[in-house]
């Protein structure tokens, strides 16, 4: 910029002295020779008011437009200026991390408009930061731009940065996978299993960095399957990510950036048995006769250790002060883990009938959920059965042995010592009510 400006200015000052401070020297000699023959008549013309004030105008109109027209020629230079150029960093990649590096700067090209349209067709013109030599720590370093036309003047903008070169550390990781978009399977479809080679990466990059890092994630999109059926799989070069606690990305190197993984997408199914369950008491006096589903079993797909889980799918029936019958239309509802099932709606009637009791005597009390290393003996032998009560209509009840019950104390979380626990009941007929008549026993919690 500098040296164009003086340069304008040397040519304005020799315009001036040979197109305007010469002829008119010349002119005054000339005039003046003439005038000397005749001085009296000089005089007398010059000694006019109205004469100068002519000459003063007609000379500073002149000059105006001389000038004028010279400084357009002289200014045949225009700037233009070239947004969001990318910045060459020069330093050793293997031995540090920089921070506070611009991404892009702005640069002003100035010249004429030959040059400027040579220059940016031009391969050979970057902009570059030089850290080389630098060690570790905070520095102030020049942005240059570089190119061949030395007729270009140039501003960058900006011109300096501040950055803080790290000495760059590696640890060793492990990583897990992220599946991403696993609604876009068939509905029917799971991701059985994933391969891949190793799970250990190394991360590179300042040691304030890798302190950040709590995971790295191989992100694996399954919209990159070639086709949406049971079978194997690859995806080539899934994306690897580290993560801050806040779920945040990292700015870490990551050897290797890619993995590939074998996906097994298989379609585990598995025929359960439809559970209809009573909820709520029907009206007094009353209890139920039947229940009946329009469909017994269901097909349910889901991932394997799901479905082993999953012994029937249980279909809640809301029978509250029930006197009659009742025909429903149920939705099924899919246990957790389970994506699909055969049939989503079945139809439920329920009978109802006149009440009846039955009790029968002397069931064993069973224990549940205790510990291994434990074994729970009742304190009496009174404590070691109860009278099972049932309500229902008298067809059903009268098939009910006490084989078909299962008194219980349920012992999670207990320790050794003694204790007055809950008895429950549990009936293989969900159509009839069980009661003990026993509500609590007591019980000895021991070391085997």
């Amino acid at each position: 910029m500098k040296k164009m400006i003086n340069n304008l200015f040397q040519n304005v000052g020799k315009f001036i002295d040979h197109r305007i401070i010469t002829p008119i020297t010349k002119l005054v000699l000339v005039i003046t020779s003439k005038f000397d023959k005749s001085g009296k008549r000089l005089e007398r013309w010059l000694s006019k008011s109205n004469t100068l004030l002519f000459i003063s105008l007609f000379l500073a109109f002149a000059i105006f437009v001389m000038i004028d027209r010279k400084i357009l020629l002289f200014t045949d230079n225009t700037a233009e200026v070239l947004k969001d150029q990318e910045v060459k960093v020069i330093y050793n990649e293997e031995k540090y991390v920089v921070e506070g590096l611009p991404e892009t700067v702005d640069i002003t090209l100035i010249g004429s408009k030959t040059d400027l349209y040579i220059a940016k067709q031009s391969t050979s013109h970057y902009v570059t930061i030089d850290l080389s030599g630098l060690k570790p720590g905070t520095h102030k370093v020049n942005i240059e731009y570089n190119q061949n036309n030395g007729s270009i003047d140039y501003m960058v903008n900006p011109s300096v940065a501040t950055v803080i070169i790290y000495e760059k550390v590696s640890e060793t990781r492990t990583m897990s996978i992220d599946l991403l978009n696993k609604d876009s399977l068939d509905s029917k479809l799971v991701v059985e299993k994933i391969n891949y080679d190793t799970d250990k990466v190394v991360i590179k990059g300042a040691e304030h960095q890798l302190k950040e890092v709590v995971e790295v994630k191989a992100l694996v999109d399954l919209n990159n399957l070639t086709a949406n059926t049971a079978g194997t799989y690859t995806i080539k070069d899934v994306p690897l990510k580290a993560y801050n606690k806040d779920g945040e990305v990292v700015d870490v190197e990551i050897v290797p950036e890619t993995i590939d993984v074998e996906v097994q997408i298989a379609s585990p199914s598995k025929e359960l048995p439809i559970k209809l369950v009573p909820v709520g008491d029907v009206a007094s006096g009353y209890a139920i006769s039947s229940m009946t589903s329009s469909e017994t079993k269901v097909t349910v797909y889901g991932d394997s250790e799901t479905l082993n889980n999953l012994k029937s799918i249980p279909v809640n029936v809301d029978v509250s002060g029930l006197k009659d019958g009742k025909t429903y239309k149920l939705q099924l509802e899919k246990p957790v883990g389970v994506k699909s099932l055969s049939i989503n709606n079945i139809t439920v009637t329920v009978g109802i009938g006149n009440v009846s009791n039955k009790k029968i005597d002397g069931v064993k009390i069973s224990v549940k959920n205790l510990s291994d290393e434990y074994k729970a003996t009742p304190v009496t032998e009174s404590d070691a059965e109860v009278t099972v009560n049932l309500k229902g209509v008298q067809s059903v009840i009268n098939g009910i042995t006490a084989d078909d019950v299962t008194p219980y104390v349920d012992l999670t979380g207990y320790e050794p010592g003694n204790y007055e626990v809950e008895v429950k009941i549990e009936g293989t007929d969900s159509k009839v009510q069980y009661t003990s008549m026993t509500k609590k026993v007591k019980i000895k919690i021991s070391k085997k």
